[in-house]
């Protein structure tokens, strides 16, 4: 449903920072992500809109470009403003807040950045090497490290990952992901259903991974399909190590 828009001003203390990503779904032989960013989830204020309080470990969210994680090197702990828009279609976007612009650090932590390898050896099926990040090589989980560049969560691929994992444990790891997902309802029609999922780019040895139960994925005219996971098996296929 479409939304008047309101320009806000927000400050408050970075909780934790995840990959902002959209999921396109087709029965259970489908499920593309693109990365698009990141969501920024804070503790904090807003000034000219109230926003929906979906959780005790974070007060609002705002999504932020690639470019703007970067250049502001954002990470759990730092106190942040900046301005933003509320969302125009609720129903396809989780972050309370996007467009942002302005933003500041107002103050800040130290915080580790993880090294990337670039291997030349097990390449992609076009023959491009793959960026590597090694998560075994920093605390965790969950890891609290700055967030890698998106082409890093691209190759590693995603897991689905339990609802109550994100919500409790896996919150401030920057593997977990709250994804806007959309399902491809009627193909003749073009008519698409929308949802939010949960996800893991984390490593497959993880202790704190749990898939949580089937998702059903509804089609017109059918009994939903159920993802018990198999997909996930295809979208990690270019993990080395389980540790990685």
């Amino acid at each position: 449903m479409k939304k008047d828009q309101v320009k806000v001003q927000w400050q408050g203390e970075v909780v934790s920072v995840q990959p902002r990503s959209t999921v396109w779904r087709y029965l259970t032989d489908n499920r593309t992500h693109r990365e698009c960013g990141y969501n920024i989830f804070l503790k904090g204020e807003v000034c000219g809109d109230q926003p929906e309080n979906r959780s005790d470990k974070y007060d609002f969210c705002v999504a932020v470009s690639e470019k703007q994680a970067q250049k502001a090197q954002i990470h759990i702990g730092d106190v942040m403003k900046g301005t933003a828009w509320t969302k125009l279609y609720p129903e396809t976007e989780f972050a309370d807040y996007y467009r942002a612009g302005g933003i500041k650090k107002l103050e800040t932590l130290p915080a580790r950045q993880m090294s990337i390898e670039i291997d030349t050896v097990s390449t992609r099926y076009d023959g491009t090497p793959i960026p590597r990040v090694n998560s075994a090589d920093y605390p965790g989980p969950p890891w609290k490290t700055e967030v890698p560049p998106l082409e890093i969560y691209a190759w590693r691929g995603e897991r689905m990952l339990s609802k109550s994992s994100w919500k409790g444990k896996c919150f401030q790891c920057i593997w977990a992901n709250m994804a806007n997902v959309t399902i491809q309802y009627d193909f003749d029609r073009n008519l698409v259903r929308n949802r939010f999922e949960t996800f893991c780019y984390g490593p497959l040895s993880c202790k704190y991974y749990k898939m949580g139960p089937a998702r059903a994925v509804p089609y017109k005219g059918r009994d939903s399909a159920s993802d018990q996971g198999w997909l996930d098996e295809i979208c990690v296929e270019y993990r080395n190590d389980p540790d990685e």
